[in-house]
């Protein structure tokens, strides 16, 4: 998947997360998929994700693997040098 364009639904479950790395400075490893209160990832997105081999659902969470974890890293670097 490093060469294809990824879907809406799996790219806003990223985009997600580089906005937690962002406020919180911090390197992020795991995704919300369900909070219980309404805001889920989307469904279509978490599988393309998963099939990719870029998250590993848990439940209500999902671990970034080490290539989700790199995706995330280049959406990052893009979002810093296109603002």
């Amino acid at each position: 998947m490093s060469q294809t364009t990824m879907s809406d639904g799996a790219l806003s479950i990223l985009v997600f997360a580089a906005y937690h790395s962002l406020v919180s400075g911090e390197a992020v490893t795991r995704v919300v998929l369900d909070d219980g209160k309404g805001h889920k990832a989307d469904a279509e997105g978490v599988r393309e994700m998963e099939q990719a081999g870029l998250l590993e659902p848990e439940g209500e969470r999902g671990v970034l693997t080490e290539a989700g974890r790199d995706r995330l890293a280049k959406l990052l670097e893009t979002l810093r040098h296109s603002a």
